[in-house]
């Protein structure tokens, strides 16, 4: 596939505030559905039951996602569930990795925002003149952190303001992920009647919320989910998150030390003490529950699979590592780099206009391995 030809012209077809309308393309057709979330318990504390303001907004509970079907009316049975990156804001760069996988494995994928993402937000966190406000106060208050920017400064005000968050989002994630599974497996979708098993494209943080999920197995909804990690799949532990693209230094440093030094004291009074809960303690640090993690695994064999870049910061082979246990990493995971300038947020930039062939090269051999371990 031409990466940088498909990813302009289906940014130019695609708009999820034109959800009503079905788009076609060469390689697949793209629908909508609707979904309604049930904000998790989380929200409400047990010292005054006050329900958090995120519970009450109502983008992210009433929202659309998008479904790539292929053209051919010869179904496997199968589905890939895609899921993105921290801070997204739009569809743009999965567009055209959907489009790939579902023509070139004919099965159908489902572009599913995790809570508070991409179209399960307000308008106002991407409103120029409303971030610019937030903008520069981070900037008076943490000034000379170079990893302060418009992109990230809506998400690293919230996590500053509340760390739990992050907990409360996944979990709400994974709840819908569940929800959206069930449905499926009961054949009351109303475009995926015949799909028996979902697998999983998991992408950056995606792929801690997949890891999670699978480990929790929730009404054993994911006995038989293949799982393909991208640019992900390590503990928390590991995780650089600061950048310019994600959040900034000081959102980091109190995610960092809510979950791996304080949390005990604080999020006990959000957690529901469940499998949910157990797997994610076992994702937060490499020695928690490691044993257990590693066997499980280990345990999926030829069912998990992914691709890590040797040049990602954010989440370095190590982490994974550390996630999977060596023996599975090794025989299981696959380190590559390219010949060109790229990052853990921008994996295949479409503006290197003098080393397009490379940014495609690049996205062929990622795309191709995770098509042969769908198929």
């Amino acid at each position: 596939m031409n990466y940088v030809e498909r990813y302009t012209e289906l940014n130019r077809l695609f708009s999820i505030n034109n959800s009503t309308s079905v788009i076609y393309t060469p390689y697949a057709t793209i629908h909508f559905a609707s979904f309604e979330s049930i904000p998790e318990m989380c929200h409400h504390t047990s010292s005054n039951h006050i329900i958090d303001v995120d519970a009450l907004i109502s983008e992210n509970t009433h929202f659309v996602y998008p479904i790539f079907m292929p053209h051919s009316t010869v179904r496997s049975g199968k589905a890939i569930l895609l899921l993105h990156g921290l801070n997204e804001r739009s569809w743009n760069k999965y567009l055209a990795w959907a489009e790939y996988l579902c023509y070139t494995t004919n099965k159908p994928v489902i572009l599913f925002p995790l809570a508070y993402h991409i179209n399960r937000c307000p308008s106002s966190w991407s409103n120029p003149r409303e971030i610019a406000t937030i903008f520069h106060l981070r900037r008076q208050l943490n000034g000379n952190d170079r990893y302060i920017s418009v992109a990230n400064v809506v998400l690293s005000n919230r996590i500053s303001e509340k760390p739990h968050r992050f907990y409360c989002s996944g979990r709400q994630s994974i709840a819908d992920i569940c929800s959206l599974i069930s449905t499926i497996y009961k054949g009351v979708h109303p475009m995926l009647p015949d799909v028996s098993t979902v697998d999983i494209f998991a992408y950056s943080i995606g792929a801690f919320v997949a890891e999670i999920a699978l480990l929790a197995n929730p009404l054993n909804l994911f006995d038989d989910t293949k799982l393909f990690l991208f640019c992900g799949g390590s503990v928390f532990s590991a995780m650089q998150g600061k950048s310019r693209g994600i959040m900034d230094t000081n959102a980091f440093d109190m995610l960092h030390t809510y979950y791996l030094q304080e949390r005990n004291n604080h999020l006990k009074q959000f957690q529901k003490n469940d499998a949910i809960d157990a797997a994610f303690d076992t994702m937060i640090s490499a020695q928690y529950n490691k044993q257990v993690r590693e066997k499980f695994f280990l345990s999926m064999g030829n069912k998990i699979k992914g691709i890590a870049l040797s040049k990602d910061v954010v989440i370095p082979y190590a982490g994974i590592v550390e996630a999977l246990g060596s023996v599975c990493a090794n025989n299981q995971i696959t380190q590559l780099d390219f010949d060109y300038q790229y990052s853990h947020e921008n994996p295949f930039p479409t503006n290197h206009i003098h080393q397009t062939n490379e940014v495609n090269e690049g996205f062929n051999q990622v795309f191709s391995y995770a098509r042969d371990f769908f198929s």
